[in-house]
This record gives structure tokens, sequence and C-alpha cells, in this order.
């Protein structure tokens, strides 16, 4: 294990509804070493947006504990928090409802640094705003333009300068490029990975697209209703998905060729409710391995190999996992 940046343990954000508590976020536990990109990935309404704004504090946890170099940060003060939050930053995935309209692009990155008072001199700010700009690739003669009249990738260039005018050592980014068109998708990827290599930056890269998280992350952490079912290096779980929802999601990507496509895995059957949901395993509804242990007993994140944890009653029983 290298050096871990931030840990994890048994987090869980539930909300209040009218038919009781939705567990949204539910006993999830990861470490993430520094300089290294956690991808999380599961169809939308899992839980993987929520898990990284609690992870920030954006939402407070229900319980569980998030510690950032070591210090637990479920336990600070808001005001301990404001200052910790230069080090901690969200990457939006709508890059224009993220942006105000009546900001230029200058004053939109320069906002941050103007608010957490780390530049003081005015002349000083905007030199940091124009070195942002070209770290990114913003044209200068943009300065003084709006979000409207920019196109998405661009509007996304300035979410992410906004992110890094704090100087942080870790960053949140929420389906990054998922509002933006395939072409405009892999110049944002191929920017963050080189601001990644520059800055020594950390990211959770939260995606519900296979494709674009395998060629990001150096591990990928599968979620369904509010649990992690499955996480391994990336390379790995391509090449061996043990999950049978991570087996399904990864058939469902789409494979330019005509012939030997591969089969396509269908799940079929209800979604279990995440509102007061019961110890059992929240896949089985779907699942065509489901046996009467999935329906009375909750499955646990176990290392079925070295790097590869596997929460599914059939895969620890076939690799001599117990429960």
């Amino acid at each position: 294990m290298g050096d871990v940046l931030l840990e994890v343990k048994n987090l869980k954000k539930y909300f209040k509804t009218p038919r009781g508590m939705l567990h949204a976020v539910d006993d999830v536990s990861f470490t993430l070493e520094r300089g290294k990109t956690l991808g999380i990935v599961g169809e939308s309404g899992c839980g993987k947006s929520t898990t990284g704004r609690t992870i920030l504090r954006l939402e407070e946890p229900t319980s569980g504990e998030v510690f950032f170099e070591g210090r637990d940060i479920t336990k600070i003060s808001k005001h301990e928090m404001r200052d910790l939050r230069k080090e901690m930053q969200l990457i939006f995935q709508d890059p224009f409802s993220s942006l105000d309209p009546r900001m230029t692009v200058s004053q939109a990155i320069e906002e941050p640094i103007k608010l957490a008072g780390l530049i003081k001199d005015k002349n000083e700010r905007f030199r940091r705003v124009l070195h942002l700009m070209d770290t990114v690739g913003l044209a200068q003669r943009l300065v003084n333009t709006y979000p409207h009249e920019l196109d998405g990738g661009r509007r996304q260039r300035i979410g992410i300068a906004r992110a890094l005018a704090m100087n942080p050592k870790f960053i949140v980014c929420d389906e990054p490029v998922s509002a933006l068109d395939v072409s405009i998708q892999a110049q944002i990827l191929n920017l963050m990975k080189e601001i990644q290599k520059e800055y020594g930056l950390t990211y959770i890269f939260i995606t519900h697209d296979l494709s674009v998280v395998n060629h990001f992350s150096d591990d990928i952490a599968v979620m369904y209703l509010g649990r992690l079912i499955e996480k391994a290096p990336a390379e790995r779980l391509f090449e061996k998905p043990m999950h049978p929802y991570t087996q399904a999601l990864l058939s469902a990507i789409p494979v330019p060729r005509i012939h030997n496509r591969g089969e396509r895995i269908l799940i079929k059957g209800e979604i279990t409710s995440p509102i007061n949901p019961k110890p059992v395993c929240r896949f089985a509804n779907r699942c065509e391995y489901c046996t009467e242990v999935c329906t009375s007993q909750e499955p646990q994140l176990i290392e079925v190999e070295p790097q590869h944890f596997v929460a599914c009653h059939k895969v620890n029983a076939e690799m001599g996992q117990g429960q």
C-alpha cells in the first residue's frame, strides 16, 4: 500500500422520506492512494454522486468516517472544514449550470481565489487567472467572455480552472464529461490526466460510462443501490469481472465490430427499493444466480483475490471465502 490520501470507513448517508429512510450510501469503505484515480461507476440512482458529495461534506454523513491525510474530517467544525475545502475540490457534471451566467471567464476563475483570500493583490490575482486559463487550454482572448458565448468543452475548462484555483490535493469529478460531445470528452479527459500528472492530484472519477472510466482510472469501484459490490484495479476488472451486475454492465459497452461482439447480458426483474432495504442481497431480484442465501443474508465485500473485492454469495463460495 502506498501513501494513502483518503480512507473512507463505513460511510452512510440516509435521507428521510414519507415512506421511510432512503439508503443512498450504505456502509461504503475504500482507500485511495495519493496521485491515483478511483473510478466509481453504476447506473443512475446508485448513490455514486452522493458518495462524492458526502466525502466532501457537501452532504453531512449519517454515520461513518472519512480520513483525509489521517484526519477524520467528519468530526471537524464547519469553520475548519471551510479551510480544508481549499485542498478538496469538486468538478460538476453540467458546466453551464455550475457557472454564474453574469460572470465573465476571468471573474468566474478569480472568484474562489478572492473568497478564500489566497491572493490579496488584484494584479497578481489576474496573473494567476491567466496562468490557470493557460493551464486548462483557454485562450486569453476569452478572458471577458460570458459562459453562454462558449461551447460545452470551454465551459468545462472553466470549471476545471476554478477547481485548480485553490491548489487542491484531491478533486471529486462528478460525471465531468457526460454533458459533452464525444470528441470534446477525449480532450477534457486528456487535459485532466495531464493536470493530474503535473500537479500530483488525486481524483475520484464518478461516471456511468464504463468505456471512459477504463482509460482514466487506476481502480474501479462498482456501486449498486448504495453499496459497493465490486472493487478492483481497472485492468483486472475488465479482464475478469466477477459480480453478475458488473458482468452485465461490461457486456453493455458498445463494441465497434460486426462479428464476435460478445453476448449481451440482459438484466431482468424489479429493482429493490432503496427505502428501508432488508439485510439481503440488493441485486437478488435481478440476478439469474440468486439462491436462498441471497434472499436471507447480505453479502459482504470480501477480498477474493489480491486487491479484488466482491460482495456476492456465489463468488465468495466459488473462491472459498466465507461470510
